[in-house]
């Protein structure tokens, strides 16, 4: 047969679409032509699958004229993932192996020159497109590769480390064994959080912590330097409830799409993202070509700490208001568009002012000389529409150094703060489906009502503050997340007082 097709997939975004790596062999002058909008990974794919077929111990089709595929033709290919499929595609076509047999599998790997299979980037996201279409064949990686893929329940995955085992597997010579199944990452105990209580002082923002976890809320920290902003930022994780299966494996994919990998030591802990200040608008949300996930996308079911928010340039703080509204980011190029989710937690800590001492008293070395204009200018690094997405914004006062010295720990551990994280976020799961940071307006109506005396507090509120119709929205989820803590089964004027303290915005000179 001079004609096989193998199935892979490629690469585009989270999503994995199906690829027929045709290979057709001719008579003619030899030559060996990839096409299908294929990037230079993959046309560097000849050279590999040529010396790898030959040191295997495979004959190579040296006088034919060799045409590969990648079809659609108008789909971006990258990556050497394609090395595998080609291979197999020659043999078939080469009459070597039977290709009927290869119509029940699909097949990614690159190939060392030795035949050797290489993991390939983005296994977790092909399992996952060939769950969501119901595919019933079976997916052939390499095998750190298929150990990931595995995770993916309901799929034939097979695990293989070299050209050969592939090949004798398929054409069922003698005593050659069939690829065995790949087993799933074994599960790492999660390591010990950072507990709440070692905290001094800080009630107020230990509760904001508090109501931040159990309705998924952004929050803003706002206090001088030493106040303990960064060492509250590091419980928050400790506060959120574990990841569920379909959560773990959306991080784990997002992960296996960046340059890093994904880290099977991490499987099922919520991603932690702290970039530095100095990191671009693309790092944040992501670029490239062909496009890859950035912090916000690697951040998804986690928590993203920004410190030093104003320091951030004002274009790549920018960037982050479409993402707090819509859980997703859309990244389009000239030739591309990848859409990734980044429905992240934000936790953003700033200075009020730019020595950082506004408000922390007028006497001693640490009294604050900024001006008025200053601290204005400082503060308008923040935009009004990305304040007005974050949902708790606290003030964290400086702790006095006798308190730092007698106190000892302070207040509930993070594990019994969990426990109660735990028993709302059950509460509103229950009720709605999601998170309250994750109502939609209509949602709202519904599941955030007010009674007339609660109605009509809020309307005071909201017109004596000159809150948008946004800001009066973020305070009903907030209220709710309160309510959801005391298991209260309306909101009340009280969940709304609490509700708008969190919400008190920077303080001025």
């Amino acid at each position: 047969m001079s004609l096989a097709v193998i199935t892979s997939r490629a690469l585009d975004g989270l999503d994995a679409p199906e690829v027929q790596v045709e290979v057709h062999l001719a008579n003619g002058l030899p030559s060996f032509t990839l096409v299908g909008l294929a990037d230079t990974e993959v046309k560097e794919s000849r050279e590999r699958v040529r010396a790898a077929l030959a040191t295997s111990g495979f004959a190579f089709p040296h006088n034919k004229r060799i045409t590969v595929s990648l079809a659609p033709a108008d789909l971006p290919k990258d990556s050497a993932r394609f090395d595998l499929p080609i291979a197999l595609g020659i043999l078939a076509a080469d009459g070597q192996l039977d290709a009927a047999r290869l119509a029940t599998h699909e097949f990614a790997g690159e190939l060392s020159l030795a035949g050797e299979l290489r993991p390939v980037r983005g296994a977790l996201a092909l399992a996952l497109a060939m769950r969501r279409q119901h595919v019933s064949r079976s997916l052939v990686l390499p095998a750190a590769s298929a150990a990931q893929a595995a995770l993916v329940q309901g799929l034939d995955v097979r695990s293989a480390g070299h050209l050969l085992e592939v090949v004798q597997s398929l054409r069922g010579e003698g005593d050659a064994p069939a690829l065995p199944r790949a087993s799933p990452l074994t599960e790492m105990p999660l390591p010990a959080v950072a507990d709440l209580a070692d905290v001094k002082g800080q009630a107020a923002a230990k509760r904001a912590l508090e109501v931040a976890a159990a309705g998924g809320h952004s929050v803003l920290m706002v206090g001088p330097p030493g106040s303990g902003k960064s060492m509250l930022a590091q419980r928050l994780p400790g506060l959120l409830p574990p990841m569920t299966e379909d959560e773990a494996l959306a991080s784990a994919a997002l992960q296996g799409l960046s340059f890093a990998g994904f880290d099977a030591a991490v499987w099922r802990q919520r991603p932690v993202r702290a970039p530095h200040h100095t990191a671009s608008a693309v790092a944040l949300v992501g670029g490239g070509s062909p496009p890859r996930p950035g912090e916000i996308s690697l951040a998804h079911g986690g928590v993203l700490f920004l410190d030093e928010l104003p320091e951030f340039a004002r274009s790549t703080l920018e960037s982050l208001r479409e993402p707090l509204e819509s859980g997703r980011i859309t990244i389009s190029r000239a030739a591309r568009q990848a859409q990734f989710p980044a429905r992240f937690q934000l936790v953003a800590a700033m200075n009020p002012c730019p020595c950082g001492w506004l408000g922390a008293g007028d006497a001693g070395p640490h009294r604050c000389r900024c001006t008025p204009d200053q601290v204005a200018r400082y503060q308008g690094r923040i935009s009004g529409p990305l304040l007005d997405r974050i949902d708790l914004q606290v003030e964290v006062a400086a702790v006095k150094a006798g308190d730092m010295l007698t106190r000892e720990r302070d207040g509930d551990s993070s594990a019994a703060v969990a426990s109660r994280v735990a028993a709302a976020r059950q509460r509103q799961f229950m009720r709605q489906g999601a998170v309250n940071a994750d109502l939609a307006p209509a949602d709202i109506d519904v599941h955030c009502g007010l009674d007339r005396e609660a109605g009509h507090f809020a309307e005071q509120a909201a017109r004596r503050l000159g809150w948008s119709g946004r800001s009066l929205h973020r305070v009903l989820k907030v209220a709710r997340s309160i309510a959801d803590l005391e298991a209260a089964a309306d909101v009340g004027v009280g969940h709304l007082a609490e509700a708008m303290q969190l919400r008190r915005g920077l303080p001025n000179a």
